[in-house]
């Protein structure tokens, strides 16, 4: 079992299809979601992460959600990994989640503090503690924008104890956190959030947990290698590019954001379910606007 969750793992958006029959009248298209899967991988991703907050995790049914991953195990086939989300209110439902997952073939999990509760250090340690023992690499994810609760570097290093946690997403924004967190602890920092990608790499970021290659996968790719091989001037020049439109994965409306971006490039990404809405006029505007300047950057220095 690996226990290394590094690389380009794709926080994937999930697709629907219009039903009537299904919740909100959008039901989950697995087999467009299954070639996703197949494209993201064979475009160079290193992973998929079904059922995150870009996979709107919360507006599933529970079958739905298990179908989800795997479906993502089916897709990837081996060829990479696939991380979990196994995020809840309590850890006997996070630990339900990961024991699903460990059957269904996920490689690891990734998983929020208590979500809808400002747990306290000790309640965060317990809950990881417990979904640990389903045994899968696990992943902790800090957005202490969403839960109200922060990994700060000195209880990362606590969670970090327990055997099963290799990696920490690092979502705050605070890059200054890299370097503190490996002072007070062994552990993998995952760049969280698309706009400190270069500033959290540039610092030793070991893997990015991502929205924004579900639409360019292949240029993702290629901006880690290079950083990740020292070459920072290359690499800076492809996201300085990009960044304006990476920016927002760190908004509330990330996920209608990724889909309409994934829409202008000629990949579905479609509709969201409640409680996510259209975008304003504004938004859509700018999303537009900034997509087609990253498909003529990334066109004119393929040239």
């Amino acid at each position: 079992m690996t226990t290394d969750l590094r690389g380009v793992i794709v926080a994937t958006a999930l697709p629907y299809r219009e039903d009537p029959s299904a919740p909100a009248g959008l039901a989950v298209d697995y087999d467009r979601y299954a070639e996703h899967c197949d494209w993201l991988i064979s475009n160079g991703c290193h992973g998929v992460g079904p059922n995150g907050s870009l996979g709107e995790y919360s507006s599933l049914t529970d079958e739905e959600r298990r179908r989800v991953v795997q479906v993502a195990v089916e897709a990837v086939g081996g060829r990479g990994l696939v991380v979990a989300g196994v995020h809840g209110p309590g850890w006997h439902q996070g630990r339900r989640w990961a024991e699903l997952a460990a059957e269904d073939g996920a490689n690891g999990v990734l998983a929020l503090p208590p979500t809808m509760y400002r747990a306290s250090d000790s309640q965060v340690i317990e809950h990881y503690t417990r979904i640990a023992e389903a045994g899968l690499p696990m992943m902790i994810y800090n957005n202490p924008y969403d839960t109200k609760v922060d990994l700060v570097p000195s209880l990362v290093a606590e969670i970090a104890r327990i055997p099963q946690v290799v990696a920490v997403k690092e979502f705050s924004g605070d890059v200054r956190r890299l370097f503190e967190i490996r002072e007070k602890c062994d552990i993998d920092v995952i760049a969280g959030a698309d706009d400190v990608l270069f500033e959290l790499m540039v610092d030793g970021a070991v893997g990015w947990f991502a929205g924004f290659p579900n639409v360019f996968p292949a240029e993702s790719v290629r901006i880690y290698d290079l950083m990740l091989a020292g070459q920072v001037t290359e690499a800076r020049a492809l996201y300085e590019r990009l960044v304006a439109l990476f920016r927002w994965d760190s908004r509330t409306e990330f996920v209608q954001a990724i889909k309409l971006s994934m829409d202008l490039v000629g990949r579905y990404g479609g509709p969201c379910r409640p409680p996510r809405g259209a975008l304003a006029p504004e938004h859509r505007a700018q999303i537009e606007a900034e997509t087609k300047r990253a498909v003529e950057a990334v066109a004119d220095l393929a040239a």
